[in-house]
């Protein structure tokens, strides 16, 4: 297998993906679950067919918060992929679902609010296995000597958060069960790394933001949680894959393998968190001492798309278009797919 790592521009494609939902809503597509051109992919690849993937090239969307070529290769499965690979890095969810809505991708791994934004916006995606995050993996923290010990002390205050990102929804829960609303504070849409600065200089309050950027506050910076993902957020994230690499039969095929081979590698680096930190500081650069906390705190471990998982996300659906962060109030089992549950 050739593996080449490509660094795109995430921040532009952000900005575009945000752009594009304002301007239209997903209701209007036509992609159910199991219809079409998919569930007759689905019947193939399910029928032993495109067994030699050797010519199969993926482009893989991966970022330091999910680390699936990390996480593959600490498990020693990196090499046994049967097909080729292009991995393309992101610096969080919504600018991988822009780049995958755009062709770029095929498949990828996000957060639970990525998909949403990306199908408000008409995004042809769909989610194609769940993974359960610890609920340590989420947090909103504060800085090392701030006077804030409760949510509703936020009140009027900058709070930075990833547009769009898991955080985005894991905020609103906390806003939400506090009696505030995004209204009530002052959001600073930030990228991991310019979340941290603004949080180490001051100039916002509080950082919502997922592992090993919690540990990474933590640890270097002293920052405080205020609360984690206990009782707030969904604790899930997602595989997410382009409908146009769903319905190429072969592309499908290496799809259900990968989804396969990074759940047992997801299960190995589980029971193994010290070499998982180890490998996983190397992806990121972070020190090791930051990442064996990560590591910890971040276990996942792969679920089938259930009728659960899609109430699921059609609760952030909901609640993002109640807080008029979305655009309207859309179905979101038109962008999931189930066809790859018997391998997990």
């Amino acid at each position: 297998m050739s593996i080449r790592k490509i660094r795109l521009a995430g921040a532009l494609l952000l900005c575009t993906l945000f752009v594009t939902a304002c301007g239209s809503s997903g209701s209007s597509s036509g992609h159910g679950s199991g219809s079409g051109g998919t569930a007759a992919t689905a019947a193939t690849v399910a029928s032993g067919g495109w067994q030699n993937l050797s010519d199969v090239t993926l482009h893989i969307g991966d970022q330091a918060g999910t680390g699936a070529e990390a996480v593959l290769s600490a498990a020693g499965l990196l090499n046994k992929l049967p097909f080729k690979v292009v991995w393309s890095d992101f610096t969080s969810g919504p600018p991988m679902m822009q780049a995958m809505s755009a062709g770029a991708l095929d498949v990828g791994g996000v957060g639970d609010a990525p998909p949403v934004f990306a199908a408000a916006g008409g995004a042809k995606i769909a989610i194609v296995a769940a993974i359960h995050n610890d609920p340590n993996s989420a947090a909103l923290v504060v800085p090392k000597n701030s006077p804030i010990t409760s949510i509703s002390q936020l009140k009027g205050k900058k709070i930075a958060v990833a547009q769009g990102s898991s955080a985005d929804y894991h905020l609103l829960t906390v806003l939400t069960k506090a009696g505030l609303t995004v209204h009530d504070v002052s959001l600073e849409y930030l990228q991991p790394a310019e979340g941290l600065a603004a949080l180490n200089s001051g100039s916002v309050a509080a950082w919502d933001i997922w592992s090993p950027f919690i540990e990474q506050a933590r640890v270097e910076h002293g920052a405080r949680i205020l609360v984690n993902g206990n009782g707030y957020g969904s604790n899930f994230s997602y595989v997410v894959a382009s409908r146009e690499a769903l319905g190429n039969g072969a592309k499908a095929a290496a799809i259900r393998d990968y989804i396969k081979t990074l759940a047992q590698a997801h299960a190995w680096v589980n029971a193994h968190p010290q070499a998982w930190a180890a490998q996983w500081a190397k992806a990121t650069g972070l020190p090791l001492n930051v990442m064996v906390g990560a590591a910890n705190d971040d276990t996942q471990s792969f679920a089938p798309i259930t009728p659960q998982i899609v109430a699921n996300e059609q609760g952030l659906v909901n609640a993002f278009s109640a807080a008029g962060l979305i655009p309207s109030k859309y179905d979101f089992s038109q962008y999931s797919y189930s066809g790859f549950n018997s391998v997990l």
